[in-house]
């Protein structure tokens, strides 16, 4: 039986959410879309259509598409990352919020229907708190996103890379913690799995809600 998701936009503007599957799995239903404020939309995971488009957005563009295609995001973005059934046939699902790769708007994933789950958050406006180092701003100057450390400045330090690949050697940086100050539910840093991983029986369905 197929998971549901339901996106929903509670933010004051449209917005695009864009959709990544690892190779070798089952794809989502899209790769991005429009939502409308106040919009819901459904997808179960098993349904395969493609439908592309194009656009630019100020935070989070996936080259220019409506459909990401696999393109990854142009950071900084609010990720919601799942891994269904352990990804390996098991029977939990694991998901986080993350802003490893920076932050660009508020995100809660609700999970129902399955056992013994947790809602994630990342309620705050960390845009409007981000130090100026890390801002990324439209053509007007407005803030538009939180860069994360290691999308600033690209040190294998902030990036958990090189010899600072481990988790006794990447450790929370001033940066991170102030990410986690904000969202305590969601990844700061790489290494940062204890307070930011949640589980969910696998039949459980998810609620992303955008601008909780």
């Amino acid at each position: 039986m197929p998971a549901t998701f339901t996106f929903s936009n509670n933010c004051r503007e449209p917005i695009y959410p864009g959709v990544q599957t690892n190779p070798g799995w089952p794809a989502f239903p899209t790769t991005g879309f429009h939502l409308d404020p106040g919009a819901r939309a459904h997808y179960d995971i098993h349904l395969l259509p493609h439908a592309p488009g194009g656009l630019s957005c100020a935070s989070g563009d996936c080259a220019g598409r409506l459909e990401c295609d696999g393109a990854g995001n142009q950071a900084p973005s609010t990720l919601a990352e799942f891994t269904l059934g352990g990804g390996s046939g098991g029977t939990d699902d694991f998901y986080d919020i993350s802003n490893v790769d920076g932050f660009n708007v508020p995100l809660q994933i609700r999970p129902y229907g399955g056992a013994g789950c947790t809602a994630a958050i990342c309620g705050a406006d960390i845009n409007a708190a981000c130090p100026p180092e890390l801002a990324a701003r439209a053509a007007d100057g407005a803030t538009v996103g939180c860069k994360s450390a290691c999308v600033a400045f690209g040190t294998d330090e902030f990036c958990c890379r090189g010899d600072h690949g481990t988790p006794d050697r990447c450790k929370p940086s001033r940066y991170s913690e102030f990410f986690k100050r904000r969202c305590p539910r969601a990844y700061s840093y790489a290494y940062d799995d204890r307070s930011s991983t949640f589980t969910c029986a696998s039949g459980g369905n998810y609620d992303i809600v955008f601008c909780p």
